[in-house]
């Protein structure tokens, strides 16, 4: 039998276990000089003053609506092609997610639409970077900044990328990132808020820490969450950082090994590049063209799992989600670009250690699933 291939794998070595080992051996699992190591280099890495580790980068997300006073009566601009994570944090302080739809060929949103949106409600934009990629968001920065908006970078799935020399997360008042197994670097589960503003970093840290502002364990003087990191997942994301430059290298070699392989396929279209943006590969999305339906699709994804290989759909709409529909009364046809995009995805096998052979299986029978689905009768939508 043909060994399957995942659609992600975490790339853990000996030099990640021996740093997880090392912490337990250190009797302090909370609260240590990891997390402190942990978010200088983070910091480092998205070319800012302050960082702060937390449990997830929906944790992070949350913090930064209510390090910014976001609340009930607020709108908040975001995208609908992404994890539900964006706009859960919207809801979460009670305000009201504005939907854009999505640039075509960055899948960001489209910056054209974005100032049609903008009401005397609107408190903040949460931009986030769909793969990794950073396109639009120089613009979007002074956009924001024209209006008096917040802006939060939701980059969760860029860390390590840049555009025009500016690291991906160095945009706004502040940039999260998310540290999932199935991200660039992990910590397990985790995330990072990365900001310029020392009095936003500490209202961050108090929220993380269950409201304390101080060194008084039982002293509270905010309401607040459990959101810390604890000191194994600083341990192995300090080791994973460390080779951060080695895994992004490993995983644009599997991306341009895809992109090379498939670049002339008649039935896909490839994510786009620019010169001035370094993508930092999340996952691999394709997308098919005109001549399939949404229903191929769904079989393609279904025929390629039968084959081993991992897939998936990145991402369905947030906005057509049934909490979203039951909640705002969202119906299909708001967002056609975001919906024709979603509805056309797969996320092919993605991760560092992908060999070429594994990239050439997959694309071997993904093609020959595409013809095969071509030339059915009634195939085209």
């Amino acid at each position: 039998m043909t060994t399957p291939i995942p659609l992600s794998l975490p790339d853990i070595t000996q030099r990640e276990v021996d740093a997880v080992v090392d912490a337990l051996w250190s009797n302090t699992l909370s609260i240590g000089p990891r997390i402190e190591q942990f978010e200088r280099r983070c910091a480092e890495v998205a070319g800012r003053r302050f960082a702060v580790g937390v449990s997830s980068g929906t944790a992070g997300l949350h913090c930064a609506m209510l390090a910014e006073g976001i609340g009930p009566g607020d709108e908040v601009i975001t995208t609908s092609f992404s994890f539900v994570a964006s706009a859960n944090c919207i809801l979460f302080v009670g305000a009201k997610p504005v939907f854009v739809d999505i640039d075509p060929r960055t899948l960001n949103m489209d910056l054209g639409k974005i100032e049609s949106a903008i009401t005397k409600q609107t408190r903040a934009i949460v931009a986030v970077e769909t793969f990794g990629h950073p396109g639009g968001m120089v613009e979007l920065e002074l956009l924001a900044r024209k209006h008096g908006l917040t802006l939060i970078e939701d980059c969760c799935e860029g860390f390590g990328g840049r555009i025009d020399q500016r690291p991906i997360g160095s945009f706004g008042q502040a940039g999260i990132f998310g540290f999932h197994p199935n991200k660039q670097i992990t910590t397990g589960e985790g995330g990072m808020i990365v900001t310029d503003d020392e009095t936003f970093a500490d209202s961050c840290r108090a929220l993380r820490n269950q409201g304390r502002e101080g060194t008084a364990w039982l002293s509270h003087q905010r309401l607040g969450y459990n959101y810390r990191l604890g000191e194994l997942n600083a341990a192995l994301g300090l080791a994973q950082v460390g080779r951060l430059d080695e895994i992004l290298e490993n995983r644009r070699r599997v991306a341009n090994t895809y992109m090379r392989r498939l670049m002339t396929n008649r039935c896909l279209i490839l994510p786009t590049l620019d010169e001035h943006e370094l993508v930092s590969w999340f996952v691999f999305v394709v997308r098919l063209n005109d001549l399939f339906s949404p229903a191929n699709r769904d079989q393609i994804l279904g025929d390629l799992r039968d084959e081993g290989i991992g897939c998936n759909n990145y991402f369905p709409p947030i906005h057509l989600q049934p909490y979203m529909i039951e909640r705002f009364g969202f119906a299909p046809g708001v967002l056609p670009v975001t919906e024709y995009v979603a509805a056309r995805t797969i996320a092919l096998p993605f991760f560092s250690q992908m060999t070429e052979r594994q990239v050439m299986r997959v694309c071997d029978t993904l093609e020959q699933l595409l013809e095969k689905t071509l030339i059915k009768p009634n195939s085209r939508f």
